[in-house]
């Protein structure tokens, strides 16, 4: 929450200088994180919460409708005025809570910065990864999604490489932030995996058969590679034009940021991804995790985000890393 704090300050200077068609909403990209942990440091959950508001659990609803009635006013003003970012900081206060110069973790005393110093995480050893075929493989280029508000720039790679650095990662100790689509019904919250079915229900779309997911729970991967019952079906051979189809054709959107920790598979031998979510694990038939098959991840990844020591060394050397 005290990277949410000031992404949102940054977000509502930059809706101004884009005259109210910035993003002031809910959500960013995984640049954002390193940015405000560059810049402003970090604290430990349980000294910042964001939990100003007599609830157990997060609900920015409320929060969020002050801040769009907030960020219209200097826009139709054409003046950031003192008093507005005072206004913005008690909003900020009133919910998530006043940030803290200092405080004590473990018996030391840190300020945000030096707590930040102390974890040693550089954030220019991580490095952001796409594979879209409307700007040139081994360049850098802008996704075009909402949240990407900054306009940062992506290493584009050949999907195959996208799939070899993230396997590479992951035998090299090292795991991966992910983006992409959790919106499809092929991704089967209930059951906890998520696939792209070969023969998808006519004129629905390749990823709209919720019959073919919607099954008993425990019918997915396993957490290693022993079977579990039955499973998910045959899928489709996603291809880098299928690929670029779904982004092209809005199907494939910027949902969800998610942890991938690994590979497992099921009593099929197909391969899947061990992603850890945000939700806690009470929300999930596997404690917390879901698994999306490498079909699915070839086809609704938006990006990743890896230490550069994750990458393959011929691909690193292609991207100039």
């Amino acid at each position: 929450m005290f990277i949410i704090r000031y992404n949102y300050i940054d977000r509502l200077k930059d809706n101004y200088l884009r005259r109210g068609k910035g993003n002031t909403g809910p959500g960013s990209l995984a640049h954002d994180w390193l940015r405000v942990f560059s810049e402003d440091g970090i604290v430990p959950d349980e000294v910042y919460t964001g939990l100003n508001y007599g609830s157990p659990t997060h609900n920015h609803g409320e929060l969020q409708e002050f801040i769009n009635a907030v960020a219209a006013v200097p826009v139709q003003l054409k003046k950031e005025s003192p008093q507005y970012y005072q206004i913005v900081n008690g909003i900020l206060d009133t919910y998530l809570g006043k940030v803290p110069e200092s405080f004590t973790y473990k018996g030391v005393s840190y300020t945000p910065k030096s707590f930040a110093a102390s974890l040693g995480i550089n954030p220019d050893d991580y490095v952001e990864i796409t594979s879209f075929t409307h700007f040139p493989f081994y360049t850098q280029g802008i996704l075009e999604v909402f949240d990407n508000w900054t306009m940062a720039k992506f290493y584009n790679v050949p999907l195959d490489e996208l799939i070899q650095i993230m396997d590479y990662s992951f035998s090299n100790g090292y795991t991966v932030a992910w983006d992409g689509d959790v919106s499809e019904s092929g991704f089967s919250r209930q059951n906890g995996y998520a696939i792209v079915p070969l023969n998808p229900a006519p004129d629905r779309g390749p990823m709209t058969d919720r019959a073919r997911f919607e099954r008993e729970p425990g019918q997915g991967p396993s957490n290693g590679t022993q079977p579990a019952s039955a499973g998910p079906g045959p899928e489709m051979n996603i291809t880098q034009d299928i690929r670029q189809a779904g982004y092209e054709g809005f199907t494939t959107t910027d949902d969800h940021l998610m942890h991938l920790t690994g590979i497992a598979k099921d009593q099929n031998g197909t391969k899947y991804y061990k992603t850890k979510n945000s939700w806690g694990t009470d929300r999930s038939t596997y404690n917390g995790y879901w698994y999306m098959s490498e079909s699915y991840v070839r086809a609704k990844t938006i990006y990743i985000m890896v230490n550069k020591k994750a990458i393959p060394p011929a691909i690193k050397t292609k991207l100039g890393l």
